[in-house]
């Protein structure tokens, strides 16, 4: 079963933007906070908490840091879904 530090991270509707985003590329902290009509602190602490739960990952590259999905934890929670998704399917017993 995937943590519930994931799905913690997953619940706020700012943390799923931000993976959006990277879902295209790795991007700067600066770039995923033009995105964004709040602070740059704000933005620092969603990264903190989706890095925490290990969906994102980040390179230092000179003077930047760029963040990177993850996508083998996004692979695991929809496998541990899927498995309900099964059941539903499963004719009931009588």
């Amino acid at each position: 079963m995937p943590p519930a530090e994931t799905f913690k991270a997953l619940s706020d509707p700012t943390r799923r933007e931000i993976l959006n985003l990277l879902k295209e590329e790795p991007l700067s902290a600066g770039e995923i906070s033009n995105s964004f009509h709040t602070t740059t602190a704000t933005i620092s602490h969603h990264l903190s908490i989706l890095k925490s739960a290990d969906l994102i990952s980040s390179k230092k590259a000179g003077k930047y840091v760029f963040y990177e999905l993850n996508g083998s934890v996004l692979e695991e929670v929809v496998s541990w879904l899927n498995q309900f998704l099964s059941r539903e399917n499963t004719p009931k017993k009588e």
